[in-house]
């Protein structure tokens, strides 16, 4: 690593084979965590998307019993509140298992500066970054390419999980304005507003959490300048 880039050089009396085995013993409790975060995320995004076709296939076995009835309306409010509930607490959990997951690639990154430390020569054989910034978590994410495309994003857990909560809210709107109002092209035009609202909101404030979250990061491995033309 180039002395510019190198970021602090840490003098320490033990020698370099304990050092490599501390920050080793570091960096396997870091992916455990990790694997393990990942793994609850999994589990309650599976538990909410069985909640939501549960939900649905219970309402389409009461709307023909109730044939669509004032009854009918009510159930699905009470059930559709439910499911929207339960989906804002998994999107939230969501949110904070990304940032998590922010961290433990932070983590890593930093690391991995160390390790180039002790040998300098290992850093060409990285194909995720020794950077512990912005930069340096865009290359480990995606180190194949130079920064994150549209099918990433629109391939995200978060946007899939904003999305459903989206048309669910909407719904609920939806079906709210129906008991009120009794005017189906009115519930239609609300429901689909609270469905943009809701996810460019969502949308703004996950991505507003992330800078602030990256602002207050300070880097012991900046990533090297890019040299100046």
């Amino acid at each position: 690593m180039a002395d510019d880039a190198a970021g602090p050089q840490f003098e320490s009396p033990v020698p370099p084979g304990v050092r490599a085995q501390l920050l080793a013993t570091e960096h396997w409790g870091l992916l455990a965590a990790r694997g393990t975060a990942q793994s609850e995320v999994l589990s309650r995004i599976s538990i909410f998307l069985t909640l939501v076709s549960a939900g649905l296939v219970s309402l389409a076995l009461v709307g023909q019993a109730t044939d669509f009835s004032d009854a009918f309306i009510a159930c699905a409010i009470v059930v559709l509140a439910f499911i929207e509930l339960v989906g804002a607490l998994t999107q939230i959990r969501v949110l904070n298992i990304g940032m998590e997951d922010l961290m433990y690639v932070l983590a890593m990154n930093r690391l991995r500066g160390a390790y180039a430390e002790l040998d300098p020569g290992i850093e060409q054989v990285f194909m995720s970054s020794p950077y512990d910034d912005y930069v340096g978590v865009q290359q480990t994410y995606y180190f194949l390419t130079p920064k994150r495309d549209l099918s990433q994003f629109l391939g995200s857990t978060m946007l899939f999980i904003i999305l459903i909560n989206s048309m669910l809210l909407g719904l609920l709107g939806a079906a709210v304005t129906v008991v009120l109002s009794s005017s189906i092209a009115l519930s239609i035009a609300l429901g689909l507003s609270i469905v943009i609202l809701f996810f460019v909101l969502c949308f703004w404030l996950g991505n507003r959490h992330f800078r602030r979250t990256l602002a207050g990061h300070q880097p012991l491995f900046p990533s090297p300048a890019e040299p100046v033309d």
